[in-house]
């Protein structure tokens, strides 16, 4: 005979944790999330269901394979993952479970999710993030994103967090983890939350943007005056 798990009927949906990195559409209109392991090949929204990796037609989580979103129980045991130089410029998410899942004894693995906080950590300069700037790589599509300060953010495509918020939906709430260093004197002031803060934020990724513009525009000119004087 074979025996059934236990049925679970929580009143209210688990809540677990999980890393991603944070991505961006190519058009710069949506803003999602990959993962950092087997479904890094699959962008998904802040509310979506899981699809199978293999292409199988069969609803996540099948107790036969391991398709589904994964997270664990435990925000310290999600934190421990980006000390690992691979995930260091990974987000923290914490997330509802819903639907249907399969609960393991670290985590669950599960059908549908919404990413309820990001936790983003500082620039690699030091410095608290101000938004998310182009990695450097990414999927067909999308645009991997990582946190980094106004400074470091000059001349690369770029989105300040309550911007990142905005586009991803669903009431995504951003975040910035404990430990950056203060913003330098005359940069930004980093807060905790998103919201009226995030204004000066955004300013500051613009003013970035239009420093780099007008220093490759004072080149420009320099290089016309010596070609003017050579003729």
């Amino acid at each position: 005979m074979r025996m059934r798990l236990p049925a679970e009927r929580p009143t209210e949906p688990p809540t677990g944790y999980k890393i991603a990195h944070p991505v961006l559409s190519q058009d710069g209109t949506r803003a999602g999330f990959t993962g950092v392991s087997l479904g890094g090949a699959l962008p998904y929204g802040v509310l979506d269901d899981a699809a199978c990796v293999y292409g199988r037609r069969h609803r996540p989580p099948a107790r036969l394979c391991d398709c589904g979103f994964h997270c664990v129980h435990d925000a310290t045991a999600a934190e421990a993952l980006l000390c690992t130089a691979e995930y260091r410029r990974a987000v923290l998410l914490e997330v509802s479970v819903l639907g249907a899942y399969i609960r393991f004894e670290r985590g669950f693995r599960y059908a549908r999710q919404r990413v309820r906080t990001a936790t983003v950590g500082p620039c690699d300069c030091g410095a608290g993030a101000a938004g998310l700037a182009d990695a450097g790589w990414g999927r067909p599509g999308w645009r991997v994103l990582l946190p980094v300060c106004g400074s470091c953010a000059r001349g690369r495509t770029s989105v300040s967090l309550a911007g990142f918020a905005r586009l991803a939906g669903e009431g995504l709430r951003m975040a910035r983890g404990a430990g950056a260093a203060a913003a330098p004197s005359g940069g930004l002031a980093v807060e905790d939350e998103c919201g009226v803060p995030e204004l000066a934020a955004e300013a500051a990724l613009l003013q970035a943007r239009l420093d780099w513009f007008q220093t490759q525009l004072a080149r420009l000119g320099e290089s016309g005056d010596r070609g003017g004087d050579q003729g």
